[in-house]
């Protein structure tokens, strides 16, 4: 009777968030996946057939994939380093600094966008001052080109790869450090030999984070670009909105391929998570 009793609270403290899951994640979830076979006719493979045929929605994902792992690439290894640097310092200041990357966390989006605009735009308060004192460094750059999404990306991706790797970094024991050390080995021989293994399984996990975290980005990309760099995420809004007319099945469509690549990327990290673990016990 009381495990029964328990079974049932069990149920009623979950149910909101079942309901919050069918109705936010299921239900547009299946909405999404049926809406891409359907056109004006009935069940149809259309979309998919325009998708694999037509070269520039090949190429929006050839941009965002490129995009999303240079960029997660560039901020795993600054992050890498930043967090090693970070094991340096006391206890205090480290949570100062986690408090502070959790709150630059939450600064993406068009206010993002905005902020590099009024800092790198072509009028921004770099590009005047430079241009005032006679500096090129910026002069071949422009902020609303591939290398300005990239710079971008690479902000906010430094965060999240730092929250995430903060705690892979703190499981690293000092113990370990002075065992080798009493044998012998240097710091490098450490990391590349103990560290480094041990680490592998969560930083190939953090990439793929990064990776999906940045192939679904949308709204520093529109905010920064417009429609006028092609991109997953862009095509799929301007398709649902109607740059010219509104064509929400081949959007649809392009959402799954789009999750497809997504979930077949994490497959991929965990199989290699999987792999490295075992070859390191």
């Amino acid at each position: 009777m009381v495990v029964l009793i328990s079974k049932r609270q069990s149920i009623a403290w979950l149910s909101p968030f079942l309901v919050l899951l069918l109705l936010f994640f299921l239900v547009p979830l299946l909405y999404m996946l049926i809406t891409s076979f359907q056109n004006s006719e009935g069940f149809t493979l259309t979309q998919y057939e325009s998708i694999f045929t037509n070269d520039y929605i090949l190429q929006g994902f050839k941009n965002s994939i490129t995009l999303s792992v240079v960029s997660a690439v560039i901020a795993l290894v600054v992050t890498l380093f930043a967090v090693y640097a970070m094991m340096k310092l006391t206890e205090p200041v480290r949570e100062k600094i986690l408090i502070l990357t959790n709150l630059t966390s939450n600064f993406s989006g068009i206010p993002l966008a905005f902020a590099f605009i009024v800092l790198l735009g072509n009028s921004g308060l770099f590009t005047l001052l430079f241009e005032k004192w006679d500096i090129d460094a910026l002069t071949s750059f422009s902020l609303y080109s591939w290398g300005g999404l990239l710079l971008i990306y690479i902000y906010f991706q430094l965060p999240l790869s730092l929250m995430l790797l903060y705690p892979i970094y703190d499981g690293i024991q000092q113990q370990w450090k002075e065992a080798a050390a009493l044998l012998g080995a240097s710091s490098w021989q450490f990391w590349l030999k103990i560290g480094l293994p041990v680490m592998l399984p969560g930083i190939v996990g953090t990439f793929s984070v990064l990776f999906a975290n940045a192939m679904g980005a949308y709204a520093s990309a529109y905010a920064l670009t417009s429609s006028n760099y092609n991109l997953v995420a862009i095509r799929i809004g301007s398709l649902i909105k109607g740059d010219i007319f509104a064509q929400p099945e081949l959007a649809s469509a392009i959402a799954v391929i789009l999750a497809v690549t997504m979930v077949t990327a994490m497959l991929i990290s965990e199989w290699s998570i999987s792999k490295t673990r075992r070859k390191v016990k």
